[in-house]
């Protein structure tokens, strides 16, 4: 008979010779991941737009446990600041009001609805009442151009600048070309460059178009003749 350490012995040579000593890391690794790859194992996971939303939110609650922590009084703090924000956006929205899409301008003179230099006038005074300088310089600026057209000093020409309209005008009218100079830059500052007009200026142009209505233009020859 075997004694009790030669028994002992006999079983620890049985169980060594039953399992591996050594088991290969690479081929273990492979068949958990095949294992964990099976249907079943993945039937309750979330989707891929779930995971995504919740990747954005894990972001959110990141960025904004950043903000109360650099913002001064912490989450209370970072809640008035961004209140504050609220409140300034609406009082520019209150006070610049709703933002309009506006086309891009263009140097013609006129718009698309023609008028008669009379309607130009009447339009220019009710702006100077009210004291909307821009617009009155800009409608007695096409009175201007308009009245010269209808007395045939000046083609009708879609598309005319205020520039062109002054230099043309100023060949059968000199003595007056300089002041329609003034006028087309000022029509040009208000209109394109951002300038604000006052009531000196729509005086100016208003005593020019008024100026205009009794001077007497050169004759075609002669016009000819001062342009060379």
């Amino acid at each position: 008979m075997l004694g009790t350490g030669g028994a002992t012995a006999a079983l620890l040579s049985r169980a060594s010779d039953d399992v591996p000593v050594d088991v290969p890391r690479v081929p273990a690794r492979e068949a958990a991941e095949r294992e964990l790859s099976r249907p079943m194992y993945h039937e309750d996971d979330p989707n891929l737009l779930q995971r995504a939303l919740d990747r954005f939110w894990e972001w959110v609650d990141g960025l904004f446990e950043s903000a109360s922590g650099g913002a001064p009084g912490g989450t209370l703090g970072l809640i008035a600041i961004f209140l504050v924000v609220i409140a300034l956006a609406a009082a520019l929205w209150w006070r610049l009001g709703k933002p309009r899409r506006t086309a891009a301008p263009s140097d013609s003179l006129f718009d698309d609805q023609p008028r008669s230099a009379s309607a130009h006038r009447a339009a220019a005074e009710r702006h100077a009442a009210a004291d909307r300088w821009n617009q009155a310089v800009q409608e007695r600026m096409r009175a201007v151009v308009r009245s010269l057209e209808e007395r045939a000093l000046l083609d009708a020409r879609p598309g005319r600048t205020a520039d062109e309209a002054a230099a043309e005008a100023g060949r059968p009218l000199p003595d007056h070309a300089d002041e329609l100079r003034a006028a087309a830059r000022t029509f040009d500052d208000v209109t394109y460059g951002g300038r604000t007009a006052d009531r000196r200026a729509y005086e100016r142009l208003r005593d020019l178009d008024l100026a205009l209505e009794r001077a007497r233009p050169l004759t075609a020859d002669a016009a000819q003749g001062a342009a060379e």
